[in-house]
Protein backbone atom coordinates (compact mmCIF):
# COMPACT_ATOMS: atom_id res chain seq x y z
CA UNK A 1 0.00 0.00 0.00
CA UNK A 2 1.33 3.63 -0.77
CA UNK A 3 2.96 4.88 2.56
CA UNK A 4 2.30 7.75 4.30
CA UNK A 5 4.97 10.00 2.72
CA UNK A 6 3.20 9.83 -0.45
CA UNK A 7 0.28 11.79 0.68
CA UNK A 8 0.52 15.45 -0.39
CA UNK A 9 1.13 18.36 2.36
CA UNK A 10 0.26 22.19 1.83
CA UNK A 11 3.97 22.88 2.98
CA UNK A 12 5.02 20.49 0.12
CA UNK A 13 2.55 22.44 -2.27
CA UNK A 14 4.08 25.59 -1.41
CA UNK A 15 7.19 24.82 -1.71
CA UNK A 16 6.63 23.09 -5.37
CA UNK A 17 5.14 26.20 -6.46
CA UNK A 18 7.68 28.32 -5.24
CA UNK A 19 9.97 26.47 -7.04
CA UNK A 20 7.82 26.63 -9.92
CA UNK A 21 8.04 30.06 -9.40
CA UNK A 22 11.52 30.56 -9.06
CA UNK A 23 12.03 28.32 -12.81
CA UNK A 24 9.78 30.30 -14.85
CA UNK A 25 11.25 34.06 -13.05
CA UNK A 26 14.99 31.75 -14.29
CA UNK A 27 12.99 31.54 -17.61
CA UNK A 28 12.08 34.91 -18.48
CA UNK A 29 15.55 36.60 -17.51
CA UNK A 30 17.35 34.22 -19.60
CA UNK A 31 19.88 33.49 -17.09
CA UNK A 32 21.68 30.28 -17.79
CA UNK A 33 20.13 26.60 -15.99
CA UNK A 34 22.56 25.23 -13.35
CA UNK A 35 25.55 23.94 -15.26
CA UNK A 36 25.04 20.02 -15.99
CA UNK A 37 26.62 17.93 -14.72
CA UNK A 38 26.87 13.45 -15.03
CA UNK A 39 25.92 13.59 -11.14
CA UNK A 40 22.51 15.21 -12.05
CA UNK A 41 19.27 14.66 -13.64
CA UNK A 42 17.14 17.11 -15.34
CA UNK A 43 13.56 16.52 -15.18
CA UNK A 44 10.87 18.90 -16.44
CA UNK A 45 7.43 18.04 -15.56
CA UNK A 46 3.87 19.71 -14.35
CA UNK A 47 4.14 21.02 -10.81
CA UNK A 48 2.63 18.42 -8.14
CA UNK A 49 3.70 15.68 -10.81
CA UNK A 50 6.11 13.90 -8.63
CA UNK A 51 6.07 11.91 -5.46
CA UNK A 52 9.17 13.61 -3.53
CA UNK A 53 10.21 10.20 -1.63
CA UNK A 54 10.09 8.51 -5.29
CA UNK A 55 12.52 10.70 -6.29
CA UNK A 56 14.79 10.67 -3.38
CA UNK A 57 14.82 6.90 -3.84
CA UNK A 58 15.90 7.45 -7.34
CA UNK A 59 18.73 9.76 -6.54
CA UNK A 60 20.23 7.45 -3.66
CA UNK A 61 19.97 4.67 -5.76
CA UNK A 62 21.74 5.92 -8.71
CA UNK A 63 24.08 8.43 -6.50
CA UNK A 64 22.76 11.56 -8.52
CA UNK A 65 20.72 14.76 -7.80
CA UNK A 66 16.86 15.42 -9.39
CA UNK A 67 16.65 18.93 -10.61
CA UNK A 68 13.26 19.70 -11.06
CA UNK A 69 11.88 22.58 -12.96
CA UNK A 70 7.80 23.02 -14.15
CA UNK A 71 5.63 23.92 -16.58
CA UNK A 72 1.83 24.74 -16.73
CA UNK A 73 0.79 23.80 -20.15
CA UNK A 74 2.12 21.86 -23.30
CA UNK A 75 2.47 24.81 -25.33
CA UNK A 76 4.72 26.16 -22.83
CA UNK A 77 6.61 23.29 -22.37
CA UNK A 78 6.64 22.62 -26.43
CA UNK A 79 8.14 26.42 -26.71
CA UNK A 80 11.19 25.91 -24.45
CA UNK A 81 12.17 22.57 -26.17
CA UNK A 82 11.83 24.67 -29.58
CA UNK A 83 14.10 26.76 -28.03
CA UNK A 84 16.93 24.81 -27.14
CA UNK A 85 15.37 22.85 -23.68
CA UNK A 86 15.91 19.76 -25.77
CA UNK A 87 19.44 20.00 -24.85
CA UNK A 88 18.45 21.27 -21.53
CA UNK A 89 16.64 18.59 -19.54
CA UNK A 90 16.76 14.76 -19.70
CA UNK A 91 12.99 13.55 -18.64
CA UNK A 92 10.15 15.41 -20.10
CA UNK A 93 6.58 14.79 -19.02
CA UNK A 94 4.16 16.09 -22.68
CA UNK A 95 0.51 14.69 -22.45
CA UNK A 96 0.07 12.19 -24.98
CA UNK A 97 -1.38 13.76 -28.45
CA UNK A 98 2.20 16.11 -28.29
CA UNK A 99 4.06 13.02 -28.47
CA UNK A 100 3.59 13.24 -32.08
CA UNK A 101 4.31 16.87 -32.43
CA UNK A 102 7.93 16.56 -30.66
CA UNK A 103 8.83 13.29 -32.89
CA UNK A 104 7.71 15.79 -35.87
CA UNK A 105 10.13 18.34 -34.71
CA UNK A 106 12.95 15.93 -33.99
CA UNK A 107 12.86 16.52 -30.53
CA UNK A 108 12.99 13.22 -28.58
CA UNK A 109 14.48 10.41 -29.14
CA UNK A 110 13.38 6.39 -28.72
CA UNK A 111 13.69 4.93 -25.43
CA UNK A 112 16.04 1.98 -26.33
CA UNK A 113 17.11 -0.28 -23.39
CA UNK A 114 13.81 0.72 -21.31
CA UNK A 115 12.29 -1.96 -19.00
CA UNK A 116 9.46 -2.64 -17.63
CA UNK A 117 6.39 -1.84 -20.35
CA UNK A 118 5.13 -5.24 -19.49
CA UNK A 119 4.01 -4.23 -16.43
CA UNK A 120 1.22 -1.51 -18.49
CA UNK A 121 -2.21 -2.40 -18.95
CA UNK A 122 -3.00 -3.52 -22.56
CA UNK A 123 -5.17 -0.16 -23.08
CA UNK A 124 -2.16 1.86 -22.71
CA UNK A 125 0.62 -0.42 -25.18
CA UNK A 126 1.06 0.72 -29.22
CA UNK A 127 -1.39 4.01 -28.43
CA UNK A 128 -2.12 5.96 -31.38
CA UNK A 129 -0.06 8.58 -30.23
CA UNK A 130 3.02 6.41 -30.34
CA UNK A 131 1.82 2.99 -32.52
CA UNK A 132 5.35 0.98 -31.90
CA UNK A 133 5.99 2.08 -28.32
CA UNK A 134 9.17 3.50 -29.19
CA UNK A 135 9.48 7.17 -27.81
CA UNK A 136 6.96 7.51 -24.90
CA UNK A 137 5.99 5.75 -21.42
CA UNK A 138 2.71 6.24 -19.89
CA UNK A 139 3.40 7.89 -16.81
CA UNK A 140 -0.67 9.05 -14.99
CA UNK A 141 -3.31 9.30 -16.79
CA UNK A 142 -6.81 11.68 -15.68
CA UNK A 143 -9.92 13.27 -17.14
CA UNK A 144 -11.32 16.22 -18.33
CA UNK A 145 -14.23 17.31 -16.92
CA UNK A 146 -16.42 20.17 -14.59
CA UNK A 147 -15.48 21.59 -11.31
CA UNK A 148 -18.53 23.30 -9.32
CA UNK A 149 -19.61 24.85 -6.59
CA UNK A 150 -22.49 22.70 -5.13
CA UNK A 151 -23.60 25.60 -2.77
CA UNK A 152 -24.52 27.36 -6.36
CA UNK A 153 -25.26 24.34 -8.38
CA UNK A 154 -26.34 21.49 -5.45
CA UNK A 155 -27.74 18.92 -8.77
CA UNK A 156 -26.39 19.72 -11.49
CA UNK A 157 -27.09 17.96 -15.13
CA UNK A 158 -23.57 16.38 -15.65
CA UNK A 159 -23.08 18.13 -19.18
CA UNK A 160 -21.03 20.87 -20.66
CA UNK A 161 -24.44 22.92 -20.86
CA UNK A 162 -23.53 24.18 -17.28
CA UNK A 163 -20.91 26.38 -19.15
CA UNK A 164 -22.29 26.76 -22.68
CA UNK A 165 -25.88 26.71 -22.21
CA UNK A 166 -27.37 30.21 -20.72
CA UNK A 167 -30.43 28.57 -19.34
CA UNK A 168 -28.44 26.04 -17.74
CA UNK A 169 -26.24 28.56 -16.10
CA UNK A 170 -27.91 32.47 -16.64
CA UNK A 171 -25.20 34.59 -14.24
CA UNK A 172 -23.45 32.15 -12.38
CA UNK A 173 -19.70 33.06 -13.04
CA UNK A 174 -17.44 30.57 -14.82
CA UNK A 175 -14.57 30.13 -16.83
CA UNK A 176 -12.69 28.01 -19.49
CA UNK A 177 -9.48 26.41 -19.34
CA UNK A 178 -6.62 28.25 -21.18
CA UNK A 179 -3.39 26.80 -22.94
CA UNK A 180 -3.95 24.60 -25.95
CA UNK A 181 -7.14 25.21 -27.76
CA UNK A 182 -7.62 21.80 -28.58
CA UNK A 183 -8.68 20.76 -25.42
CA UNK A 184 -11.03 24.23 -25.72
CA UNK A 185 -12.47 23.32 -29.33
CA UNK A 186 -12.75 19.55 -27.86
CA UNK A 187 -15.19 20.14 -25.41
CA UNK A 188 -17.17 22.72 -27.34
CA UNK A 189 -17.26 20.18 -30.14
CA UNK A 190 -18.64 17.48 -27.68
CA UNK A 191 -21.56 19.73 -26.36
CA UNK A 192 -22.47 20.41 -30.03
CA UNK A 193 -22.71 16.34 -30.28
CA UNK A 194 -19.72 16.53 -32.85
CA UNK A 195 -17.36 14.52 -30.39
CA UNK A 196 -14.48 15.33 -28.23
CA UNK A 197 -12.15 14.03 -30.84
CA UNK A 198 -13.65 16.57 -33.86
CA UNK A 199 -10.94 17.02 -36.30
CA UNK A 200 -13.46 18.65 -39.03
CA UNK A 201 -13.38 21.79 -40.71
CA UNK A 202 -17.14 22.32 -40.23
CA UNK A 203 -17.21 21.00 -36.75
CA UNK A 204 -14.45 23.83 -36.12
CA UNK A 205 -16.43 26.47 -37.23
CA UNK A 206 -19.75 25.67 -35.56
CA UNK A 207 -17.35 25.21 -32.10
CA UNK A 208 -15.60 28.97 -32.82
CA UNK A 209 -18.92 30.34 -33.21
CA UNK A 210 -20.18 28.40 -30.05
CA UNK A 211 -17.31 29.48 -28.08
CA UNK A 212 -17.11 33.41 -29.50
CA UNK A 213 -21.02 33.55 -28.05
CA UNK A 214 -20.00 32.23 -24.65
CA UNK A 215 -17.01 34.51 -24.03
CA UNK A 216 -19.95 37.35 -24.82
CA UNK A 217 -21.61 36.47 -21.98
CA UNK A 218 -21.53 38.57 -18.94
CA UNK A 219 -20.78 35.60 -16.57
CA UNK A 220 -17.80 34.31 -18.37
CA UNK A 221 -14.68 35.46 -16.30
CA UNK A 222 -12.00 34.40 -18.75
CA UNK A 223 -9.55 31.64 -19.05
CA UNK A 224 -7.49 29.75 -16.73
CA UNK A 225 -5.73 26.15 -15.75
CA UNK A 226 -7.09 23.71 -14.57
CA UNK A 227 -5.38 24.77 -11.08
CA UNK A 228 -6.37 28.22 -11.09
CA UNK A 229 -9.59 27.45 -11.94
CA UNK A 230 -9.95 25.09 -9.08
CA UNK A 231 -9.19 27.84 -6.61
CA UNK A 232 -11.20 30.24 -8.55
CA UNK A 233 -14.04 28.32 -7.15
CA UNK A 234 -12.94 28.01 -3.66
CA UNK A 235 -12.60 31.94 -3.03
CA UNK A 236 -15.96 32.88 -4.52
CA UNK A 237 -14.68 33.76 -7.74
CA UNK A 238 -15.91 31.63 -10.00
CA UNK A 239 -18.95 28.65 -9.67
CA UNK A 240 -17.66 26.57 -12.57
CA UNK A 241 -14.80 25.56 -14.48
CA UNK A 242 -12.77 23.19 -16.63
CA UNK A 243 -10.38 21.14 -14.98
CA UNK A 244 -8.41 17.75 -14.69
CA UNK A 245 -9.84 15.16 -11.98
CA UNK A 246 -6.84 14.34 -10.19
CA UNK A 247 -6.08 18.31 -9.91
CA UNK A 248 -9.00 18.82 -7.33
CA UNK A 249 -9.11 15.47 -6.12
CA UNK A 250 -5.44 16.60 -4.74
CA UNK A 251 -6.73 19.65 -3.15
CA UNK A 252 -9.76 17.76 -1.64
CA UNK A 253 -7.36 15.35 0.21
CA UNK A 254 -4.79 17.83 1.05
CA UNK A 255 -6.81 20.51 2.72
CA UNK A 256 -10.70 18.80 2.95
CA UNK A 257 -12.30 22.19 4.31
CA UNK A 258 -11.51 24.30 1.84
CA UNK A 259 -12.57 22.51 -1.18
CA UNK A 260 -15.32 20.69 0.74
CA UNK A 261 -18.25 22.22 -1.39
CA UNK A 262 -16.44 21.39 -4.80
CA UNK A 263 -17.20 18.17 -6.92
CA UNK A 264 -16.57 17.04 -10.57
CA UNK A 265 -18.38 15.49 -13.28
CA UNK A 266 -17.78 14.03 -16.50
CA UNK A 267 -19.93 15.39 -19.38
CA UNK A 268 -21.86 13.14 -20.48
CA UNK A 269 -21.53 14.49 -24.08
CA UNK A 270 -17.84 13.07 -23.75
CA UNK A 271 -14.67 14.59 -22.87
CA UNK A 272 -10.92 14.18 -22.78
CA UNK A 273 -8.45 11.16 -22.04
CA UNK A 274 -5.61 12.36 -21.09
CA UNK A 275 -1.63 10.54 -20.47
CA UNK A 276 1.18 12.33 -19.19
CA UNK A 277 3.86 10.38 -20.70
CA UNK A 278 7.76 10.69 -20.10
CA UNK A 279 10.22 11.21 -22.72
CA UNK A 280 13.95 11.87 -23.39
CA UNK A 281 15.02 14.78 -25.45
CA UNK A 282 16.65 14.43 -28.77
CA UNK A 283 20.16 15.97 -26.94
CA UNK A 284 19.31 15.07 -23.69
CA UNK A 285 22.51 15.97 -21.91
CA UNK A 286 22.16 12.08 -19.52
CA UNK A 287 20.16 10.04 -22.29
CA UNK A 288 21.30 6.83 -20.42
CA UNK A 289 20.57 8.17 -16.62
CA UNK A 290 17.50 9.17 -18.19
CA UNK A 291 16.23 5.57 -19.47
CA UNK A 292 17.31 4.62 -16.50
CA UNK A 293 14.85 6.86 -14.56
CA UNK A 294 12.13 5.85 -16.83
CA UNK A 295 12.61 2.48 -16.14
CA UNK A 296 12.58 3.22 -12.34
CA UNK A 297 9.21 4.71 -12.77
CA UNK A 298 7.78 2.11 -14.68
CA UNK A 299 8.38 -0.41 -11.62
CA UNK A 300 5.34 -1.11 -9.80
CA UNK A 301 5.70 0.20 -6.36
CA UNK A 302 7.44 3.50 -7.96
CA UNK A 303 4.12 3.37 -10.15
CA UNK A 304 2.00 2.81 -7.41
CA UNK A 305 3.15 5.72 -4.87
CA UNK A 306 3.33 8.39 -8.04
CA UNK A 307 -0.43 8.26 -8.37
CA UNK A 308 -1.01 8.26 -4.80
CA UNK A 309 1.27 10.79 -4.64
CA UNK A 310 -0.59 13.37 -7.45
CA UNK A 311 -3.70 11.36 -7.36
CA UNK A 312 -4.12 10.65 -10.70
CA UNK A 313 -4.38 7.21 -12.21
CA UNK A 314 -1.94 4.65 -13.27
CA UNK A 315 -1.58 3.11 -16.18
CA UNK A 316 0.42 0.31 -14.35
CA UNK A 317 -1.25 -2.90 -14.20
CA UNK A 318 1.11 -4.23 -11.52
CA UNK A 319 1.05 -1.33 -9.73
CA UNK A 320 -3.15 -1.74 -9.06
CA UNK A 321 -2.47 -3.88 -5.84
CA UNK A 322 -0.25 -1.63 -4.21
CA UNK A 323 -2.94 0.90 -4.61
CA UNK A 324 -5.94 1.92 -1.52
CA UNK A 325 -9.58 2.29 -3.31
CA UNK A 326 -11.15 4.42 -5.13
CA UNK A 327 -7.73 5.28 -6.53
CA UNK A 328 -7.32 1.45 -7.63
CA UNK A 329 -10.68 1.09 -9.21
CA UNK A 330 -10.65 4.51 -11.00
CA UNK A 331 -7.44 3.20 -12.92
CA UNK A 332 -9.29 0.55 -14.44
CA UNK A 333 -10.45 1.68 -17.64
CA UNK A 334 -14.11 0.38 -17.79
CA UNK A 335 -16.24 0.01 -20.41
CA UNK A 336 -18.68 3.24 -19.43
CA UNK A 337 -15.34 5.45 -19.32
CA UNK A 338 -14.23 4.18 -22.88
CA UNK A 339 -17.49 5.11 -24.15
CA UNK A 340 -17.17 8.70 -22.97
CA UNK A 341 -13.58 9.15 -23.24
CA UNK A 342 -11.58 10.42 -26.30
CA UNK A 343 -7.97 10.81 -26.61
CA UNK A 344 -7.26 14.25 -27.90
CA UNK A 345 -6.30 13.55 -32.09
CA UNK A 346 -3.29 14.00 -33.60
CA UNK A 347 -3.32 17.44 -35.72
CA UNK A 348 -0.37 18.71 -37.72
CA UNK A 349 0.20 21.08 -40.74
CA UNK A 350 -3.05 22.90 -42.30
CA UNK A 351 -4.88 21.45 -39.89
CA UNK A 352 -3.04 22.13 -36.73
CA UNK A 353 -2.70 25.60 -38.47
CA UNK A 354 -6.49 26.26 -39.02
CA UNK A 355 -7.41 25.17 -35.68
CA UNK A 356 -4.97 27.69 -33.82
CA UNK A 357 -6.05 30.54 -36.30
CA UNK A 358 -9.80 29.67 -35.21
CA UNK A 359 -8.42 30.33 -31.61
CA UNK A 360 -6.91 33.51 -32.10
CA UNK A 361 -9.96 34.94 -33.67
CA UNK A 362 -12.16 33.60 -30.71
CA UNK A 363 -9.89 35.06 -28.38
CA UNK A 364 -9.51 38.41 -30.17
CA UNK A 365 -13.36 38.96 -30.23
Amino acid sequence: MPTSSSQPSRARVGQRLGLAVTASLLALTGLPAVAQTPDKLYLFNWTEYADPAVIADFEAEYGVEVVESYFTSNAEMYSKLVAGGDAQFDVVVPTDYYVPRLVAADLIQPLDGVTGRDNLMAAFREPTYDPEDRYSVPYLWGVTGIVYDTRTFPAPEPSWSLLFDPDANADQPFALLGGDPQVLFGVACAYQGNGFDCTERDAWLDAAGLLQATLRRPNFTGFVDSTAAIDQIARGVTRAAVTYSGDLDYRKADAPETYADLEFFIPEEGSQLGVDTLVVPKRAPHPALAKAFVSFMLRPENAARSAAYAFYRTPNEAALPLLDEPLRSASRLDDDQRERLFATPELAGDQLQLLQQLANEVRSR
